[in-house]
């Protein structure tokens, strides 16, 4: 039995979605899903992606971690931001890479199924510009950072809602969506991304107890790499000014 599709799920709508329709167009054995842990996840999150298993299935999800957020930051002395970020590239892309390079060694090649969508963002609208959902790519023609032998080995990516809209992907999940999105988080992963808006970091860290444990850790960092924790002008002066947390210490 070989796998035919490998879907990678965040615990976010879009991959759900794609996990989804992957799971209505083959058997449920033709399909694995693969969650990259960041170790920095929402427990909602881990329970969601839990409950995926069984939602379309069932369906094996196979977990893997390349180490944390927070390790990587002090690793490289600063936080995720811009167009630097160690943690999608270590924590997700590489781990990618190698799940995806043992599984073509073992079986020969497959699909995967990426949840990206051109709306999300004006960065992700130009670099999926003129993808089709159906089409085939080669690995490395929908993200550089993939390497050309995967493609040689016979994996293929496939944008499989890429031309969606949100409202499409909503529709489409029914409800059945991460409970992240009906408490106001427009995206779910890191919990919070550490490369995100402050404002959405400050709405994470205030969400519920784990968030302020969230805050706490991040604040250790922050003084350990000498790096605020926050990106903006106005984060850093809501949070940062005297007699905040971060400075009485």
């Amino acid at each position: 039995m070989s796998v035919k599709v490998l879907v990678p799920v965040s615990g976010g709508k879009d991959s759900q979605a794609a996990l989804k329709m992957a799971m209505q167009h083959h058997a449920p054995e033709d399909v694995r899903g693969l969650f990259c842990d960041t170790q920095f996840e929402h427990p909602l999150t881990y329970a969601h992606v839990e409950k995926l298993r069984a939602l379309y299935g069932p369906v094996r999800i196979d977990t893997v971690t390349g180490g944390s957020v927070m390790e990587k930051s002090i690793k490289y002395g600063r936080f995720p931001g811009g167009g630097a970020r160690h943690c999608t590239d270590e924590l997700k892309i590489r781990e990618t890479r190698i799940y995806c390079k043992a599984l073509a060694e073992e079986q020969g090649g497959f699909e995967v199924w990426y949840g990206m969508r051109t709306q999300e963002s004006p960065e992700r609208g130009k670099r999926y510009a003129g993808k089709l959902d159906d089409a085939l790519y080669h690995p490395h023609e929908v993200m550089t950072k993939y390497p050309k032998y995967l493609g040689k080995m016979g994996v293929r990516f496939r944008l499989a809602i890429c031309s969606w809209s949100e409202s499409d992907v909503l529709e489409y999940l029914d409800g059945q969506e991460n409970p992240l999105y009906a408490a106001g988080f427009p995206r779910v992963g890191c919990f919070p991304c550490q490369a995100s808006g402050d404002v959405w970091k400050e709405k994470a860290y205030a969400f519920d107890e784990f968030g302020a444990a969230q805050k706490a850790k991040v604040m250790i960092v922050s003084k350990q790499i000498g790096k605020s924790m926050w990106n903006s002008k106005g984060g850093k002066v809501r949070n940062e000014s005297p007699g905040c947390e971060l400075c009485a210490h």
